[in-house]
């Protein structure tokens, strides 16, 4: 195997554990740690609230750090501190304790975006397909995320929950640092390319800051609808499914099967960007989020189920589509930095997203936040429609 493709999938293993470590805390605080600690839903989540801040914030001194030392150095640095503080997080006793190896936890998570999305697309001039199978490992640490920490806290209790997959990404970081030390004394060091990518150089500054300016302002808003809906999942089930999910491993199971599902759907997108307009699938993937969002506001049971996997089709497909447009604006040497601007504005919204997750549940229930987020879809459609014709069919080469 290709050092290329050996180096992809370990940053695949790394998307997926970054996902996967953000939200323990999600199914966990859910199912056991309301009952353990004596607090409502609404009250325990707010503690989340420092590590998602951190997980925006972080991004750009991530981003410069890999961009001005060493992308996979910064990989190695992600996977072994990401294991340590989960670990850390398991020994936690009380809710204090928690948030702050959470905010930790979420600087360590912080380092994988920028760096990671920036390596994937490194000397390749079709990204989407790359980025789309990047994105569903990610997805997949999403669906992966409620399922192991149900059958965790079943099994052993919340604690394990967090120290045994912060063992698992420990022993991963040895093995990428073994690799890339390899490499390096074999070949010398991997620096990045220097070309300008796809398009780059022929579009104007005007048309490259309102690229920017609508990638960032869909970024925000998708990261609402994407950290309500992924977030708030295990506990909508919790309440909506009745019978169908009557224990921790269940609801978790049922959240694994959907975002499973829903994951595949970056591949179909990634296939569509790489040769069709950009502005016209994200305009369709929003309007899609839009309608099933709205429809799941008073659905329960099978039929709950059903559209739950309809809207988080829709919210997966989005991801691939700024990740490959930020690839085509953005030179190779700063791409990094670009991939940690996009991001930080990601995780802050989502950081703001965890307590109105909290205080929307406990004032109106579930009923009010899924309209809200139908509305969110509808503005990323708006702000979709303005983006430039120049940037939307930017060139890229046809795949062999």
């Amino acid at each position: 195997m290709s050092h290329q493709r050996i180096r992809f999938l370990f940053l695949n293993i790394g998307h997926f554990l970054d996902h996967l470590f953000v939200l323990i805390f999600a199914t966990a605080a859910a199912l056991t740690l309301v009952t353990e600690w004596n607090l409502s839903y609404g009250e325990l989540i707010p503690y989340a609230t420092p590590g998602f801040v951190a997980f925006g914030l972080c991004a750009i001194p991530a981003g410069w750090l890999a961009d001005k030392w060493s992308r996979e150095g910064m990989i190695v640095v992600f996977f072994i501190g990401i294991g340590l503080t989960s670990i850390l997080a398991g020994f936690s006793e009380t809710p204090m304790q928690m948030a702050i190896y959470l905010t930790l936890l979420g600087a360590m998570a912080a380092i994988y975006h920028p760096v990671g999305l920036a390596l994937v697309v490194q000397g390749r001039q079709n990204t989407g397909v790359p980025l789309a199978i990047n994105g569903i490992f990610g997805n997949m640490g999403v669906a992966s995320a409620a399922l192991i920490t149900g059958l965790l806290i079943d099994i052993a209790g919340w604690q394990y929950a967090f120290i045994a997959p912060g063992i698992f990404s420990l022993g991963i970081g040895i093995g990428f640092f073994v690799f890339v030390r390899h490499h390096r004394q074999a070949v010398g060091p991997d620096k990045p390319e220097s070309t300008p990518s796809a398009g780059t150089s022929l579009l104007a500054k005007k048309t490259l800051f309102k690229a920017f300016a609508i990638v960032l302002l869909t970024t925000g808003i998708g990261g609402i609808v994407f950290q309500s809906t992924t977030f708030a999942l295990p506990k909508v089930f919790e309440e909506r499914l009745g019978e169908l999910a009557v224990s921790a491993t269940a609801v978790g199971g049922y959240a694994f099967i959907v975002f499973t599902i829903a994951a595949f759907a970056q591949l179909a997108v990634g296939w569509l960007v790489d040769r069709y307009s950009v502005r016209r699938v994200f305009a369709t993937v929003a309007i899609v989020q839009a309608v099933f969002l709205l429809a799941m506001t008073q659905l329960s049971g099978v039929a709950a189920l059903l559209i739950a996997i309809a809207f988080m089709l829709a919210v997966f497909g989005q991801i691939p589509i700024n990740d490959v447009l930020v690839g085509r604006l953005a030179k190779s040497e700063w791409r990094a930095r670009a991939y940690a601007l996009r991001y930080i504005v990601t995780f802050s919204v989502m950081a703001s997203t965890v307590p109105l997750i909290g205080w929307i549940h406990g004032r109106w229930g579930f009923e009010v936040l899924f309209p809200i987020l139908a509305l969110s879809a509808i503005f990323i459609f708006i702000a979709v429609l303005f983006l430039p014709k120049a940037v939307a069919m930017a060139p890229i080469a046809k795949p062999a």
